[in-house]
């Protein structure tokens, strides 16, 4: 009888799979609940190995937080060929179904880590920060002066899209389109009230 052999995973290999097995447990969990027990029972290995490869609990939920982060960002990215309006629309119309295909993970991401590390609050930040930048980008194009009213007027609304996306998309599966026009209606009277520009108003 020839003999079942086991994959052997390389070390780079081995942590991405645990990673995913944390992200995966998001889905349907709190990032608090994510103990080294329960990802080491999930994916079939010794908690002892856990510790080799993330030292600690806060350093093995900094490495799920960075992968579930990096995956949203990576599926949103901007379409940099579209016009600027039509590519913010394009973008909140991908951000909406990512939340909805993806919805305890973006619940974790943005109420699961209120009370978390400063390390991991820092990772969910930057991509907020990023997502800003990304609209900013596209204000810019389409005359806008870059002023220090207008970046914190898109940081804020930033915040602001993720509660509603949590409210409209998660929580009431409110329709992709709907939630979209509901967020560029935020997104133009945030803009609107930073009296510093000049440019018409986005619309």
């Amino acid at each position: 009888m020839s003999e079942v052999q086991r994959i052997r995973l390389s070390p780079e290999e081995r942590r991405a799979q645990l990673i995913a097995t944390g992200v995966n447990f998001l889905a349907d969990h709190s990032l608090d609940e994510l103990t080294m027990d329960e990802l080491a029972r999930r994916a079939g290995v010794s908690r002892p190995l856990l510790f080799h490869y993330f030292e600690t609990r806060q350093g093995m939920h900094l490495a799920v937080v960075t992968k579930a982060r990096d995956s949203l960002l990576i599926a949103t990215e901007p379409r940099l060929d579209l016009p600027p309006r039509e590519r913010v629309h394009e973008t909140l119309l991908r951000i909406t179904h990512f939340v909805q295909q993806h919805r305890g993970t973006f619940y974790s991401l943005v109420r699961g880590i209120a009370s978390g590390d400063p390390a991991v609050r820092t990772v969910v930040d930057e991509s907020r920060e990023l997502n800003a930048e990304r609209l900013l980008d596209a204000f810019i194009e389409l005359g806008f002066e870059d002023t220090a009213m207008l970046r914190v007027a898109l940081r804020a609304w930033v915040s602001y899209a993720e509660e509603a996306l949590i409210s409209l998309a998660i929580e009431r599966d409110t329709d992709a389109d709907a939630v979209v026009r509901f967020l560029e209606a935020g997104l133009r009277g945030m803009v609107g009230a930073t009296r510093e520009l000049q440019a018409p108003d986005y619309a």
